[in-house]
């Protein structure tokens, strides 16, 4: 089933097609189709797959298929950086005007809420890090577990409410932006943001079965360690990265840094890992959901239905907006008529 939505952003110059959803749903699968079909390339929006060096814990698609379609914004940076969203919407919207300028479609694609804010709608403008205070909050989180998450509360229970306990580094950002600004995080995000312009964007979100999908997590983080998560966790533990660096502490890799240290086993970190994956992915599904002129498809990005709708809806996107003019004609799914190109 497909819920439409009426009005594109037809006043923007370009096309621009945004894949999004949660993990595991098929997003990847679906925005290579969509490259191939309408000679596209791909800017990822994932705050893993943009460090060099995890790929098993990332899913990222493989070599051949980053040579088939380009691929944009994975495998960017080291372990040891922690790009921000503001950063990654800076290098996506490079990327944005480096493929228009190539004339091909940009298809972005990826689970990061955040990540895709910043590049649609900006970020409100906000203080840089400040090393010195990071430190101390570091310290605070290791004497008290909970320290950073009732600290936020005391000064910004609004924004608190929207971060997990455990998520230390949207914690530690929250709390600095709020000791250096001198205001609550909630305010600073009411302030003015530079917002994308020169694209019509179509954004389409995958909202499959939950049954089906978390037996799809459930498969998935079992693979990633017979695959050989904790030999590539290890490799970037021995090449001296800290087990507390942002890419290490996400999902896979944090349970393999806890098998490697023995404070979990196997069979514990497997079942630990599935768990969170499903709870990310819920987390995801709350936050797309808030996302304005999203076209919903129930299903699967690897479902034959789904990737139909998808296509028609691409292409009355592309006709309607009439700019990019590099759509294939294709068969309608349901009269079996050519569309016009």
């Amino acid at each position: 089933m497909v819920r439409f939505v009426r009005d594109f952003r037809e006043d923007s110059k370009l096309a621009l097609i945004a894949v999004l959803g949660p993990t595991g749903a098929g997003k990847s699968e679906l925005a290579m189709l969509l490259a191939r079909r309408f000679q596209g390339e791909i800017v990822s929006c994932d705050s893993v797959q943009v460090y060099r060096g995890l790929d098993i814990g990332t899913a990222k698609v493989s070599v051949e298929q980053q040579k088939a379609i380009p691929h944009h914004l994975i495998d960017t940076v080291d372990l040891d950086c922690d790009l921000s969203a503001g950063a990654y919407g800076r290098l996506a919207r490079t990327a944005l005007s480096q493929i228009a300028h190539r004339g091909k479609l940009p298809v972005v694609v990826g689970g990061t809420g955040l990540y895709l804010r910043a590049l649609l709608e900006g970020l409100a403008p906000a203080a840089p890090r400040n090393e010195q205070l990071r430190k101390r909050l570091a310290r605070l989180a290791e004497r008290r577990p909970n320290g950073l998450h009732r600290f936020l509360r005391r000064v910004d229970p609004q924004a608190a409410s929207r971060i997990h306990p455990n998520d230390r580094h949207k914690l530690t950002r929250a709390i600095e932006l709020s000791i250096l600004e001198r205001q609550p995080l909630t305010a600073i995000h009411r302030r003015p943001r530079p917002a994308l312009h020169g694209f019509a964007v179509l954004k389409i979100g995958l909202d499959p079965d939950r049954t089906e999908l978390h037996s799809k997590l459930n498969a998935r983080s079992l693979l990633m360690f017979e695959s050989g998560l904790l030999e590539e966790t290890a490799a970037a533990l021995s090449a001296g990265f800290s087990p507390q660096s942002k890419p290490l502490q996400s999902l896979g890799y944090k349970q393999a840094v806890a098998v490697l240290h023995g404070e979990l086993s196997l069979e514990e970190a497997i079942r630990v890992c599935q768990t969170k994956t499903r709870q990310y992915a819920k987390r995801q599904m709350t936050w797309f959901r808030a996302e304005p002129d999203v076209h919903w498809l129930s299903g699967f990005g690897t479902d034959e239905a789904i990737q139909q709708a998808v296509v028609l809806l691409t292409t009355e996107f592309l006709t309607r907006i009439g700019k990019h003019g590099k759509c294939e004609p294709v068969l309608h799914p349901s009269t079996g008529r050519w569309l016009p190109k």
